[in-house]
């Protein structure tokens, strides 16, 4: 039997590789693709299973394990022309470096967050800053499950760096992370961003724009890891097979 990559055809299912299969996210991830006949499952890796060895019986990876992995699975996955999604996040900036150079030669999607209605909610945001202007102070507050592990999410990062584009402001500069102690008036350029963590939300962000006599809330709340598993399974049919790049859910939804 010959191993190398399918073309996804009516006969072909799409052969995946789950990357983190043992967490929440590999096994949701799992259940939903072994329910889709698009979709097989060629190989389930977790920590200390043979990444190397499995990667050559899959067409494309799906990796939600840790943002530590990611340079060793970019290079596995270029050494075989594998196509990527990535659902990682926390990634340092040598580790944003490192995707950037491997989609020059594989296809690859990374996003912050695969969920539909979270990327219509990036599409909103920068609709509503460019529309309210720079009257409206800007706040992102999110909340997850007491055992996610970064702060603030990828997504309320993605927000606030939607925000601080449509004001051309710097992420970096002007983000205020939490606010504690005699801190002053609020500035015009800086962009609130709050993590809550408690219990088992599994993830809610609100974008705030508030001016004088009035508020705008854009909220988006996910009840079920579901909808991130078929978000990232609707990434890995639509960028297999296409050119090498670096792709985001706004391109596989047609948003940009």
């Amino acid at each position: 039997m010959q191993w190398g990559p399918n073309q996804n055809d009516d006969m072909n299912p799409l052969r995946l590789l789950i990357n983190g299969s043992k967490g929440r996210m590999g096994q949701t991830l799992i259940a939903c693709a072994k329910a889709d006949p698009a979709f097989a499952v060629s190989a389930q890796i977790d920590a200390g299973d043979d990444f190397a060895g499995a990667i050559a019986v899959c067409d494309a990876v799906v990796d939600f394990s840790h943002h530590t992995t990611v340079e060793p699975v970019l290079a596995r996955c270029v050494e075989h022309h594998r196509t990527l999604v990535i659902g990682t996040t926390g990634h340092t900036d040598t580790q944003i470096a490192a995707i950037r150079h491997a989609s020059a030669l594989i296809p690859i999607v990374f996003a912050p967050n695969y969920s539909v209605g979270v990327n219509t909610l990036f599409w909103l945001t920068r609709k509503a800053a460019d529309i309210l202007g720079p009257s409206f102070d800007l706040e992102v507050v999110e909340m997850h499950h007491r055992l996610k592990k970064d702060a603030p999410s990828g997504t309320a990062k993605r927000l606030a760096e939607i925000l601080a584009e449509a004001r051309s402001l710097s992420y970096q500069k002007d983000a205020r992370h939490g606010r504690q102690g005699i801190v002053g008036e609020r500035t015009d350029n800086e962009i609130g961003v709050h993590a809550i963590r408690g219990g088992d939300v599994v993830g809610d962000h609100t974008v705030i724009f508030a001016a004088q006599g009035e508020r705008v809330e854009l909220t988006h709340k996910a009840s079920s890891r579901e909808t991130f598993a078929l978000g990232a399974l609707r990434a890995a049919q639509w960028v297999h097979g296409k050119p090498a790049g670096l792709y985001d859910m706004q391109d596989v939804l047609g948003l940009h």
